[in-house]
């Protein structure tokens, strides 16, 4: 059984691997340590061999990458908590970057998004999030590649045009709906939809590596300008869990898990969520575990998230809860009722005095039984605090193998480009039925004029005229016969 170190009580408190398949929490208020415990935990499961994912909001975490320093300060905490063996360390870190300026581009395609997630991207509402279903289908039966959001635009603009034609063959499609989906992808393109859309997409075997020396690979997204748009920050985050589930094979329980993902605010994944939206995340971290796939949830307090979340949720850390009005008193009491009672802590009373970098921890035993909760010093990270200046961050993306893969983007034949020609034809030939049209008409008109001519009445010159050549016409004609007629009879 492999087992890591997360901190100190009355003795050593580990996590065993072969648990966090059945995810976790970190809980406290803003302050109180949390980031430290999630770094602790990252470089713990990368000594594992564990690739993991995080991301980083406050720009805090990319240090993870520079070996840490032996200060006063630390060497005070390591007496106190009572660490002799402390042994400062870089590790394994790969930057990614959703607008690709302080990591590698993370760009999805707009099909691997999908209409759930996206719906939720856009704050659509049920029958717009029906359209927007009904256009990724017509687009699936077509063949239009849905690539980038000019794809989108493209195919909603195509939806809207024959919306008359769609809805009879799958339901009703109001135009006032696809035009509030336009208007709803206008604003993503300006929080930067546009970049993160396109290609070449994120390839997951691109995280799940490990380096040289058999340690983790620890990914750090840096979401910095990301989380100033939260929904994208939430969906993005969502996308990527689910495209684990999709992607990786059932592999069932492993001694230790294939990748352990950190969603850090997690309470912006369920804020203002529609149910399905709920119910497929419920489902995802439900099943996900029996791909080796292990999730933390990091928020301020575990009412954040829903009980149906929660309960699945069996490695806890709670750090300090601040408790002044009576909601956040029963908060904490909610909080303390989560844990299995250790009759040696008041855990309720234990929640509110908790030193920054303390904790009450219960994990998951080998058997999968809840711990009693304890009262532990988290270990102090092995990697630096100071932050990585930008020449450091530059060479750290630039020295990476996956740089030439994910520099440039690639803007390939889709749907944008297919309905442009689609449109061409379109107009070439309702220009042509036109002109078909209008010389019929230009037929007709002559026509009637031809006929409005013939039945028009004769001036005075024309009935004389017609008079003096009819009657020019008949004595020629009797001159004629009586020229033939004479000379027959003198024959």
């Amino acid at each position: 059984m492999i087992e890591i170190q997360i901190g100190l009580g009355k003795s050593p408190v580990t996590l065993p691997l072969s648990m966090l398949n059945r995810h976790g929490l970190i809980a406290g208020a803003t302050g109180t340590g949390k980031t430290v415990t999630l770094k602790v935990l990252a470089e713990q499961l990368s000594l594992a061999g564990v690739p993991v994912f995080l991301a980083d909001i406050k720009g805090d975490l990319s240090n993870i990458a520079k070996e840490g320093q032996l200060t006063d300060k630390l060497r005070q905490r390591l007496a106190k908590i009572g660490v002799t063996d402390y042994q400062p360390q870089a590790f394994p870190v790969r930057l990614w970057d959703v607008f690709g300026q302080f990591g590698h581009p993370t760009r999805a395609t707009i099909t691997e998004m999908g209409p759930l997630m996206l719906s939720r991207l856009l704050g659509l509402n049920e029958t717009q999030t029906g359209i927007l279903t009904i256009a990724f289908k017509v687009a699936d039966e077509k063949g239009w590649l849905l690539i980038d959001l000019k794809d989108l635009k493209a195919l909603l603009k195509e939806v809207y045009d024959h919306a008359s034609d769609y809805s009879a063959q799958y339901g009703n499609i109001a135009k006032q709906s696809v035009a509030a989906i336009q208007r709803s992808l206008l604003a993503l393109e300006e929080e930067g939809g546009d970049i993160f859309f396109g290609e070449p997409a994120l390839e997951l075997a691109d995280f799940m590596v490990v380096d040289g020396e058999n340690q983790g690979m620890v990914n750090i997204l840096n979401a910095t300008k990301l989380f100033q748009s939260p929904t994208l920050y939430a969906t993005f985050l969502m996308w990527f869990l689910s495209e684990l589930y999709e992607t990786l094979p059932e592999v069932g329980d492993l001694d230790k898990p294939k990748f352990v993902f950190f969603f850090d605010e997690a309470h912006l994944l369920f804020k203002d969520a529609p149910k399905a939206f709920v119910e497929k995340i419920e489902k995802m971290v439900r099943l996900i575990r029996s791909k080796g796939v292990g999730i933390f949830f990091i928020t301020q307090n575990p009412l954040d998230l829903p009980e149906s979340i929660l309960a699945q949720l069996g490695n806890r850390v709670q750090h300090a809860l601040r408790a002044y009005t009576p909601k956040e008193i029963k908060a904490v009491k909610t909080a303390a009722d989560t844990f299995r009672q250790n009759p040696e802590i008041d855990t309720a009373e234990a929640i509110t005095t908790l030193e920054v970098g303390e904790a009450l921890i219960s994990f998951l035993t080998p058997e999968a039984q809840p711990a009693v909760v304890e009262r532990v010093f988290i270990m102090p990270p092995q990697s630096s605090f100071e932050p990585l200046s930008a020449m450091e961050t530059q060479a750290l993306i630039n020295q990476s193998p996956l740089y030439d893969k994910y520099a440039e983007t690639v803007d390939r034949e889709s749907a944008h480009e297919l309905l442009a020609v689609k449109l061409e034809k379109e107009l070439s030939q309702k220009a042509a039925d036109e002109q078909k049209k209008a010389d019929e008409k230009a037929a007709k008109e002559a026509e009637k004029e031809a006929r409005r001519q013939a039945r028009k009445p004769k001036s005075e010159f024309e009935k004389a005229r017609d008079i003096f050549v009819n009657s020019a016409i008949r004595t020629v004609s009797r001159e004629l016969v009586r020229g033939i007629l004479g000379s027959l009879r003198k024959r």
